[in-house]
């Protein structure tokens, strides 16, 4: 029997005895004196308040009782041993779940990483909610979810709470996105602030980091915005504004992926923005939940080379000697 095995010694003292038909063989095979064996059944026995073994014969047999009680232990061997192996699938990353939280924009942004991680660990089943970003952050700190993907921008300051680690993904700009139907649908030249007054705009409820960071730019640039619709939904927004002569903001990569769109330029420009990975600082990481962390990190050293045509930076090495990232062991790294 392995002694790796989560099992009281007096159930496997038990089932010995049931296979050796006696005290000295079962605890040679045990590799125990025979007075601890004896020890053991005599206490199992009285713990039982019942009769497990009949001593009377030449040979030591169960009772009816000390049958029936060691199918069940048979039984319950074979679930510890079913899970352990359920650990062992996991530490490898062959079962699990990650549980991630997004916003309605980040979700868009992030589905090449999220197809890249359910290619390389098809056993790991994500789970992801869509939530506003402080929503996102709250769930993290209270263990609710393992990852969050957090919308964030370096204009507005926004003090994350210390049991958050934070690691960004990639920035972009944000741009005005209009459909083919509305009138600036062909402009080139930038939309000058007094023209961005006048547009009517379909943005995301104030619940959201975007739209808190777009009101923030209408101040900061004294404008006082047209708005015609607010939701909690990116896809209605969207389809509004593809369908409509209503305007909304959004990533620029986001914009590039929505079929009839186009891309205006405001004037002063609208601020870049952040995506980041965050999770519970100094708290339980899971295989696959390390497992996504690194190959996000990963992920964004990509984006970086494609964006900026040069050669990868060391982000991982970077990140993980900062301790920004948890260690990882090869299966996942």
């Amino acid at each position: 029997m392995d002694r790796r095995d989560v099992i009281p010694r007096s159930l496997q003292y038990l089932i010995a005895i049931g296979e050796h038909g006696s005290f000295t063989r079962a605890a040679e095979a045990l590799n125990v004196s025979q007075p601890t064996l004896s020890q053991q059944i005599k206490q199992l026995e009285e713990l039982l308040q019942a009769s497990l073994v009949d001593r009377s014969g030449r040979n030591v047999r169960l009772t009816d009782a000390g049958e029936v009680y060691m199918r069940h232990a048979r039984r319950a061997l074979g679930e510890l041993k079913a899970g352990t192996l359920a650990i062992h699938d996991v530490q490898n990353l062959e079962r699990g779940t990650l549980r991630l939280g997004w916003t309605p924009v980040t979700d868009c942004l992030t589905c090449s990483l999220l197809a890249k991680f359910n290619t390389s660990y098809p056993g790991i089943t994500l789970t992801a909610t869509e939530l506003p970003q402080n929503d996102i952050e709250a769930a993290v700190a209270d263990s609710q979810i393992d990852v969050g993907i957090a919308f964030s921008t370096p204009t507005v300051t926004e003090r994350p709470s210390s049991s958050i680690a934070t690691m960004t993904l990639f920035e972009d700009a944000l741009c005005l996105a209009v459909g083919g139907r509305h009138r600036l649908a062909n402009r080139r030249a930038a939309v000058e602030a007094e023209e961005l007054a006048e547009v009517s705009l379909a943005l995301l409820n104030t619940d959201f980091a975007l739209r808190r960071h777009v009101d923030q730019y209408f101040r900061d640039n004294v404008i006082a915005p047209r708005i015609a619709m607010e939701s909690n939904a990116l896809s209605v927004i969207v389809e509004m504004v593809r369908l409509g002569e209503l305007a909304t903001v959004l990533p620029r990569t986001l914009v590039a992926t929505c079929q009839g769109f186009h891309a205006l330029a405001p004037r002063p420009p609208l601020p870049n923005h952040k995506v980041s990975l965050i999770w519970h600082k100094g708290g339980y990481i899971s295989a696959a939940s390390g497992a996504f962390i690194h190959m996000a990190s990963g992920w964004a050293a990509e984006m970086s080379v494609r964006a900026k045509g040069g050669e990868c930076p060391a982000l991982e090495r970077r990140l993980l000697v900062e301790g920004r990232i948890p260690a990882c062991t090869d299966e996942c790294a």
